[in-house]
């Protein structure tokens, strides 16, 4: 399943996606991840989820960004839950490459039952209809 936690900025979508990262971990039987841009969540995630910067990797595009998260879910078997702070940072502001990002994405998701949540920053009426055939807003 994909799922969206949507708002402009400073409206605690990243506060809610520490909370959902740490209970996840509690509750997984396998490995969970947050992918973000740059390393500030580092001392607010628990030690027992994988915190990757993006940066790191030169990861930049809609794209880019699904061949990363295709290889993270091909390469651990175990990965139950997947979460992506700073989606637009990441990808970029093009809200329709957004809603193709996510329609090539579900396939994956259905087919590998890995959970991805994702921060989107902008007002909920600015995204296209479609993005919601893939992705539920949180």
């Amino acid at each position: 399943m994909i799922s969206m936690i949507i708002g402009n900025k400073g409206s605690g979508k990243t506060k809610r996606l520490v909370e959902l990262v740490n209970a996840a971990v509690d509750a997984s039987k396998g490995n969970v991840v947050c992918i973000e841009k740059g390393l500030k969540l580092t001392y607010d995630l628990t030690h027992k989820a994988r915190l990757v910067d993006t940066d790191e990797y030169n990861i930049s595009g809609f794209d880019t960004l699904y061949g990363f998260i295709t290889g993270m879910c091909a390469g651990n078997y175990d990965l139950t839950e997947i979460f992506v702070d700073a989606t637009l940072k990441i990808g970029g502001r093009n809200y329709e490459e957004l809603a193709d990002f996510m329609a090539k994405l579900a396939p994956l998701v259905e087919k590998s039952k890995v959970e991805i949540v994702f921060t989107i920053s902008c007002d909920e009426a600015e995204l296209p209809a479609r993005i919601f055939d893939y992705a539920n807003k949180i």
